[in-house]
């Protein structure tokens, strides 16, 4: 390894290791309680090497959010793609973001603030709102749906994944599959094709 490939590593050696520290802080503490000086303090790195990446606790969590986002937004996508039918499209929609949320539960958690102006913006992101409203529309030009209104629709969508996300991590044993059919009954045929809950629950 010559001296250029060998500094290129080390470098995103450090901005790996500064990120999966503020995971587990922001994961930990909060965004709003987080400091830098929490996330440096979570790495071996020298204080100052913080900066030479990212300029403020911002920047790290943008970071952060843009990763999830890079890896979710493809498979959403490819999924919705493939649908046949508007049940196809919902419940894939769901189906695969609530997968890629259980695998990616410590990121999300980090990056899912509760109470914070930049909670929507967050969602629309990582799932690909706007991605969404666009193949809604395409979906709806195939015959899959008559047409809604995409942007609304693509927002509830975006909504109830991520709620429904957050209540699967509490509960830890739910199953995908299960709270994705939950998702795409209310969404496709309203709340009265709900399942009824047991009483014990």
């Amino acid at each position: 390894m010559d001296i250029r490939s060998k500094r290129a590593q080390t470098k995103e050696n450090n901005r790996r290791v500064i990120l999966d520290a503020a995971r587990g802080v922001f994961g930990r503490d909060g965004y709003r309680t987080a400091t830098v000086r929490d996330i440096i303090n979570a790495t071996p790195l020298a204080s100052g090497t913080f900066y030479n990446y990212f300029r403020s606790k911002e920047e790290v969590y943008a970071a952060l959010r843009d990763e999830v986002a890079h890896e979710v937004r493809p498979v959403l996508r490819a999924e919705r793609q493939r649908a046949r039918t508007a049940d196809d499209f919902i419940a894939g929609t769901f189906r695969t973001f609530l997968s890629q949320a259980q695998q990616r539960a410590q990121s999300l958690a980090a990056i899912d603030l509760r109470d914070d102006q930049m909670l929507a913006g967050m969602r629309m992101i990582v799932m690909g709102g706007d991605d969404l409203r666009r193949d809604i529309e395409a979906a709806a030009e195939r015959g899959l749906f008559a047409k809604p209104d995409a942007e609304l629709l693509a927002a509830a969508i975006v909504g109830i994944a991520f709620e429904v996300a957050d209540v699967m991590r509490q509960r830890q044993h739910m199953d995908v599959n299960s709270a994705a059919r939950f998702c795409t009954e209310l969404v496709l045929r309203g709340v009265a094709s709900l399942p009824m809950v047991e009483a014990d629950r």
